[in-house]
């Protein structure tokens, strides 16, 4: 019985890699398009950052300035409280009355 040889020229290559087109852009675009993103939210929360420093900056001022008119507002209250607590005394004691023999 004569061997089996192989056919003359060869056997045809085995293929035993896949023959996937590739899918989607290239990594470089993907890595590209993430660093503009990345850049573009950096921006925006470094002006989001600075203007809210200015409006708590803002905000202090404007209570800084406030602050005189809101002292006068409550000392206003505070002599509207001890007139009416004088007219209360007054009216219960009948007449004026000196705390302690003060001279006040």
């Amino acid at each position: 019985m004569a061997q089996d040889l192989p056919p003359s020229g060869g056997y045809e290559p085995v293929q035993y890699k896949r023959n996937l087109p590739a899918r989607g852009f290239r990594p470089s675009y993907y890595l590209l398009a993430m660093g503009l993103i990345c850049t573009y939210g950096l921006y925006k929360t470094g002006k989001g950052i600075r203007e809210q420093n200015e409006l708590a900056r803002e905000k202090m001022w404007s209570r800084i300035h406030l602050i005189p008119m809101l002292q006068a507002e409550e000392d206003r209250d505070l002599v509207r409280r001890i007139w009416a607590d004088k007219a209360r005394e007054r009216e219960l004691m009948g007449g004026e009355t000196r705390v302690y023999h003060s001279d006040r």
